[in-house]
């Protein structure tokens, strides 16, 4: 049986900070592969991005560029450096072995000098109808306000978020710059945010809270109208009028493929050393939103995709790898200890 092929560096992923990441490999001809992933229902390669149409805030577009087009075209960069892309998931990764074994879902197993993780995470929707179709098409759900609240689509409307936590009340706040009314949506008759957001939420004269209600489905066919509420004491139904709708209800990472063998944060995303993309397993990396809980922007994606990247090529390098290109008989080298 032939030993699988080894590559100096691998990635995983296919969002900003994945391509980022590869154009930063590419570059420094350490030739990576990236597992791009593929389509899984709502979840594409691409990450979050391919359900967003307008990115206003992404440097470099003055007039603006859809999600997917920002994607085709870090993609397109990478590639025109030489990286390699294998349209598939990953099925599960080695760390206790070195180099690393990746196992992708069809293809053949390949090994890894250096590793960097960038799986993003999703957002959680309501499951309800209309919710994500209207989300795909750009009519007026999301979730992320920081996102698209400024979007003119938004401007002087009234505006409704979902959720209790902190996130909720962030994005409640963050979009009375731009709505006429925010409206927040919660299941229950108390928030489980913070004391100070939830007050900040309360006292604000924009902001008005719906207790005891939840959405049971979005109303609308090209863009939404409003939404069909159920209250979660007496199980009445009313229809509200609404202009926008921001799911606030919490993001989950995407790393189940790792089965347990990174160090975790209390909320499930990889945990890095402060400032940087180290993980918990020397020569594994880790970037952009499967590391970041609190930003999850595109830019910040890419910044950390490239100090992923800049992190394993050092890395490399201080084994003495990276010069040369990797011959697939090479005997896999001793990690050094930490702090080299």
């Amino acid at each position: 049986m032939a030993s699988p092929a080894r590559e100096l560096l691998v990635i995983i992923g296919s969002g900003p900070a994945a391509w980022t990441a590869a154009v930063y490999g590419a570059r420094a001809s350490l030739n990576p592969l990236v597992f791009e992933g593929e389509p899984m229902g709502t979840l594409l390669p691409g990450g979050q991005l391919m359900n967003t149409t307008e990115v206003e805030n992404y440097p470099g577009f003055p007039e603006g560029i859809t999600g997917p087009v920002l994607m085709e075209k870090m993609k397109a960069q990478a590639l025109r450096f030489g990286t390699r892309v294998v349209s598939e998931n990953v099925q599960s990764v080695d760390l206790s072995t070195h180099p690393f074994r990746i196992r992708p879902n069809y293809s053949a197993e390949v090994e890894a000098y250096a590793l960097i993780v960038a799986t993003g995470a999703y957002a959680k929707w309501l499951g309800v109808p209309n919710e994500e179709r209207l989300a795909q098409m750009g009519g007026g759900v999301s979730a992320c306000a920081v996102c698209d609240g400024a979007l003119p689509f938004y401007r002087d409307k009234v505006l409704a978020v979902v959720g209790g936590g902190d996130t909720a009340m962030e994005e409640a706040l963050y979009l009375t710059k731009f709505g006429r009314e925010v409206l927040v949506i919660h299941r229950r008759d108390t928030f489980r945010a913070s004391k100070v957001m939830a007050e900040r939420v309360l006292s604000h004269p924009k902001i008005r809270v719906l207790w005891n209600k939840e959405v049971v489905e979005v109303l609308g066919y090209d863009q939404i109208t409003g939404v069909r509420l159920a209250d979660t004491v007496s199980g009445e139904r009313t229809d509200l009028p609404l202009g926008g709708l921001f799911i606030a209800i919490g993001h989950k990472p995407n790393t189940e493929f790792l089965h347990g063998q990174l160090d975790l944060t209390p909320h499930g995303y990889i945990k890095v050393k402060p400032w940087r993309t180290a993980t918990s397993v020397d020569g594994v990396f880790a970037a952009g939103d499967v590391m970041d809980d609190f930003y999850r922007q595109a830019i910040t994606a890419a910044g950390t995709g490239c100090m992923a990247a800049l992190e394993a090529e050092r890395w490399l390098a201080h084994r003495g790898l990276g010069e040369s290109p990797v011959l697939e008989t090479a005997e896999a080298p001793v990690p050094a200890s930490e702090g080299d």
